[in-house]
């Protein structure tokens, strides 16, 4: 049974889309998710599942979107896909918690980084359905502007990392 990572956007962040990770743990057994852990409060959980990967991201972002009154947006990547983002990630001279990885719903049109406006040096690199950012002073306070980060959510590469070890542990 495979190994899957959910990504929940706008959970526990600004105070918006509170959620406890309880709660999350239970709506995944109640979707019959096995082996379900969470991590972090920012909305990462861990679990086995026979079903396809699109077919479980939308089965949980409807099932939260029951629970919180709105979908929330819900990214999920296999494990093999999570540490192929972890071991692929540029910029390799980046601090990895100002290495962020959007995670986004469907790849990014070839286009998406034209538009962006990137006043602090920040660099932005297109990989399928992640864009990975490097925000050389942090990203709270950044005004990098990119249009195509919107549907998605981020992880910086410490917490990608961790996931992706994550994983591999359950996959013993």
């Amino acid at each position: 049974m495979p190994v899957y990572i959910a990504l929940l956007r706008a959970v526990n962040v600004g105070g918006t889309g509170s959620l406890s990770m309880a709660e999350l743990k239970e709506v995944c057994e109640g979707l019959g998710f096995n082996n379900v852990k969470t991590y972090i409060q920012s909305g990462n959980v861990l679990f086995r599942s026979n079903e396809k990967g699109k077919a479980v991201e939308e089965k949980l972002d409807e099932a939260l979107g029951k629970k919180m009154g709105k979908p929330p947006g819900v990214m999920v990547r296999s494990r093999k896909e999570l540490e192929a983002i972890a071991a692929e990630a540029p910029f390799p001279d980046a601090k990895p918690s100002f290495l962020l990885v959007y995670f986004l719903p469907e790849a990014a049109r070839r286009d998406a980084l034209e538009k962006m406006v990137a006043p602090d040096g920040e660099k932005a690199q297109l990989a399928g359905r992640e864009i990975y950012v490097h925000y050389p002073n942090g990203s709270g306070r950044s005004k990098l502007k990119l249009p195509a980060l919107k549907p998605g959510t981020s992880r910086n590469l410490n917490t990608v990392r961790k996931l992706a070890e994550l994983a591999a542990e359950m996959d013993g």
